[in-house]
């Protein structure tokens, strides 16, 4: 179970135990297959011992699980029951918690609420932006999320708002980084603060140009431009041919980017993303030059309200003036696994979450006690997915899960775990959408430049995992045979030489033997 990083009164997991002992959830095969021959059987598992026990992986740790889903039969396991850092594997968790308890059709929201009525085109403040959790705003078909709203808006009557615009995202109760995020990805597009009001994935494109002649400064582009509140920016221009040494920092929580050192004359411009400090403030001053193009003055400014600021006085007597949703979760969900987004799985984490207390508050189970003190969205998310294990008949000691998208290295999870997750969410209504939101090798996602013009391509459907000394892909293949399998693979503590081929080739190898498998 997890330690919180806060409370205010020990927190208590007794409704989490009694859900996990709860009954296993049957996952029957899929269809009458003969099981995998004895000889093919063995000559798959002499395979890949030959491969995880070479000499270069003396050090590492090897997890893996192979179940046919068509006949229930386990074909390889080795250290299956052994607790492995799963990387971004752990997604796969999220994605069945969120189908599950939310559903492939839901949208999110995102609103515009005034807090009195409209009189003579003026709206007595504040003009609130109520963010639900949505990852997508700001991109593919909401890039003018801002313009619908203020729409909306003008539709209603509003000339004027008599107050400020506040940009709220406390919809999420807890810090704006998942549970054991280290300090360290925060500044990276990967590591992006989650937020109820999110805006342009919460991201920020910096691109650095040399200038014409050394000791001349170099010339920094910022990608929203006002992305960056404060920028204190020294990089100069190196000699041609020395090596660059660029350096972009902002600390934890602050909002100045300092960046320093220096790039060489020709050198092609470097690009990073980076994430952005307030996703609410950027998304506020959106709406506000959206209000203005449509003649609707603000009086008064914009500002933020952030947990743990209370908005519960503000929203008691809100009215909605507006409104956008999200694309489908499928749809959303299908982007998050492809590309392996966190901020995506992180924040739909959290919308089960707070779909969770609710439920819990307004039903309350004297089986499943409300937890005493204070509990974050993600605690609430965390809660709500053991509860789901249990009921697969997942042991809580074979998951431990922190947060929804793997960044943490206090998640663990044993490779036969996965699997039998894959078993149940293979058996789901929802089978085929699931599958086809995961990358495909050789054809999208995280996998499209892996294991083409091999048996695994466009067959192979699977979750890629990496950080540093881990690697990990969990999915389905189909064998040779037609036998269709579930499997995870899974490396810790390995260190990459240089003269080795690199790690995730290591795991394709493995996964093109399932691919060949019964040939």
């Amino acid at each position: 179970m997890r330690t919180p990083r806060f409370a205010l009164a020990p927190l208590l997991y007794t409704a989490l135990a009694v859900s996990v002992a709860a009954a296993p959830v049957a996952v029957p095969p899929t269809a009458a297959v003969p099981p995998t021959a004895p000889a093919a059987v063995a000559t798959l598992d002499a395979r890949i011992d030959a491969l995880i026990h070479q000499p270069r992986f003396a050090h590492a740790t090897w997890g893996i699980a192979v179940v046919s889903l068509d006949s229930g039969q386990t074909l390889y396991t080795h250290r299956a029951e052994h607790l492995l850092l799963p990387a971004s594997t752990a997604k796969l968790y999220t994605a069945a918690l969120v189908l599950d308890t939310l559903g492939a059709d839901y949208r999110i929201p995102t609103r515009l609420l005034g807090t009195k009525p409209v009189r003579q085109g003026r709206l007595d403040g504040p003009l609130i932006l109520y963010g639900m959790g949505d990852p997508t705003l700001g991109t593919g078909s909401s890039t003018d999320w801002a313009d619908q709203l203020a729409a909306q808006l003008a539709a209603h009557g509003v000339r004027r708002v008599h107050g400020d615009l506040i940009a709220d995202d406390s919809y999420f109760t807890g810090p704006a980084e998942g549970a054991g995020w280290e300090a360290s990805d925060l500044q990276s597009w990967y590591g992006a603060p989650t937020s109820a009001l999110s805006i342009n994935e919460n991201i920020v494109a910096v691109t650095v140009h040399p200038a014409a002649h050394a000791g001349e400064p170099a010339r920094l582009d910022v990608d929203p431009g006002d992305a960056v509140p404060s920028l204190v920016d020294t990089l100069t221009t190196s000699a041609a041919g020395t090596p660059p040494d660029i350096n972009l920092y902002r600390a934890p929580g602050a909002s100045t980017l300092y960046a320093f050192g220096s790039t060489p004359v020709g050198a092609k411009p470097q690009r990073y993303r980076l994430a952005i400090a307030d996703p609410a403030l950027l998304a506020g001053q959106r709406l506000q030059r959206a209000l203005a193009a449509h003649g609707v003055k603000l009086e008064g400014r914009v500002r933020t309200l952030h947990w743990p600021q209370d908005d519960a006085y503000l929203l008691a007597h809100a009215q909605p003036l507006g409104e956008v949703l999200s694309p489908p979760l499928l749809d959303v969900l299908t982007s998050g696994l492809k590309r392996s987004q966190n901020l995506y799985l992180q924040n739909l984490l959290q919308i089960a979450g707070v779909k969770a207390r609710a439920e819990a508050m307004a039903s309350p189970d004297p089986a499943s006690p409300i937890p005493s003190g204070f509990q974050s969205s993600e605690d609430w998310g965390i809660r709500a997915l053991y509860a789901l294990l249990g009921r697969i008949g997942i042991a809580p000691s074979s998951a431990l899960l922190e947060e929804g998208t793997g960044m943490s290295r206090q998640d663990l999870t044993t490779p036969a775990a996965l699997v039998r997750l894959l078993q149940y969410l293979a058996a789901q209504p929802y089978a085929a959408q699931l599958r086809s939101a995961l990358p495909i090798a050789g054809i999208d996602g995280t996998l499209q430049w892996r294991m083409r013009n091999t048996p695994a391509a466009g067959n192979l459907h699977a979750k890629t995992g990496s950080m540093t000394y881990v690697d990990c892909l969990a999915g389905y293949v189909t064998s040779a045979d037609g036998e269709h399998l579930a499997f995870a693979i899974m490396l810790n503590n390995y260190r990459h030489p240089a003269d080795a081929p690199r790690t995730s080739a290591d795991l394709d190898a493995i996964a093109e033997l399932l691919a060949k498998l019964g040939g």
